[in-house]
């Protein structure tokens, strides 16, 4: 394996704590997630104390696990890459000073990673060629944003949420609706045993000329229909909202596509593991548009999508030094 370029990446950035090694930024050698649902479902939420403390306890066992599923060691590495940006501070860190840790140690390269670019790396991992330039949606419990992706590294964020992620959205209305969390999988579940499958709620945001996204407006509008109406059927009022959610995002990436005349569409995070926003991308595609999402394991926070493209940044040169810090924002 000498002519390949091994690399480790490290995620930590919300909930899940994950490791993964990949060789020459396409193949997975080892994925390795451990996810804190359990942790935060009686919270209907992510408490970053929690967060950061579970990240802690479980990141040096699963870069262990991640390098002997592998069958890599750790003078096998050519370099260590970690989410800096955006996430919750003290989570982020955990990542990183593991990172920082390696590359010290093992005298590599260290590299810092956009967690929304990764998201939008993943395609990439199964086996897509990587085109530019494209359209980009990050949809998941913490962003929601449309990017013109140019280039690795190059790319400019047409429109994001003004309030609510989707994710978050879904997280709110699930809780509301007292049914558990997270909210995205058990509302889409609940949503595909309506019965009647009615309009409940208006279309969001209209303006044709604005690529931006908000969901507070319903959120607050499944609240008051839930009030008027107390004993509405659960299945029908999740079925409306998440119709609803799902037709902004797919008209926004659409509208974006055939403004900036790109054919080629990739929508990545959490919420693109929806079956119903899959079917309602491709139901509503034209010829010569092609729209490609990611298997549902490489949907959520995961290292691999890390290591895929800190490869990239790591054969053009793009390293940091150990002075490099963590942003909440991106």
């Amino acid at each position: 394996m000498s002519d390949d370029i091994i690399g480790i990446g490290l995620e930590s950035s919300c909930d899940e704590t994950s490791a993964s090694v990949v060789k020459n930024g396409n193949t997975i050698l080892s994925n390795y997630v451990s996810s804190q649902i359990d942790l935060h479902k009686e919270y209907y939420g992510v408490v970053p104390e929690i967060a950061s403390r579970a990240h802690l306890e479980r990141i040096n066992e699963l870069i262990e696990l991640s390098l002997k599923d592998a069958g890599i060691r750790f003078a096998d590495l050519s370099y260590v890459a970690a989410t800096i940006r955006p996430g919750l501070v003290g989570s982020l860190l955990i990542a990183l000073q593991s990172a920082k840790a390696i590359s010290y140690t093992c005298s590599i390269p260290l590299i810092g990673v956009n967690h929304l670019e990764a998201h939008l790396y993943a395609p990439h991992l199964e086996n897509n060629t990587l085109y530019f330039p494209y359209i980009g949606l990050l949809v998941s419990g913490g962003n929601t944003a449309l990017f013109n992706v140019e280039g690795i590294g190059h790319y400019t964020i047409l429109g994001r949420t003004v309030d609510d992620a989707a994710g978050e959205a879904y997280d709110k209305v699930s809780k509301y609706l007292d049914l558990g969390y997270p909210g995205g999988p058990i509302i889409e579940k609940l949503a595909n045993k309506s019965l009647s499958k009615p309009k409940l709620f208006s279309k969001l945001m209209t303006d044709k000329d604005d690529l931006r996204f908000s969901y507070s407006g319903l959120k607050t509008a499944v609240i008051h229909y839930m009030q008027k109406n107390p004993i509405s059927v659960k299945e029908d009022v999740a079925y409306s909202f998440q119709e609803t959610a799902l037709e902004l995002l797919v008209r926004r990436v659409f509208e974006a596509a055939r403004k900036f005349s790109i054919k080629r569409i990739i929508v990545a995070g959490g919420v693109a593991a929806n079956g119903r926003l899959r079917e309602i991308l491709s139901e509503n595609k034209i010829s010569g548009e092609e729209i490609v999402i990611p298997s549902p394991l490489l949907c959520t926070d995961n290292a691999a999508m890390v290591a895929g493209l800190g490869y990239h940044y790591f054969i053009k040169g793009m390293v940091d030094n150990l002075s490099i810090d963590v942003s909440a924002r991106s």
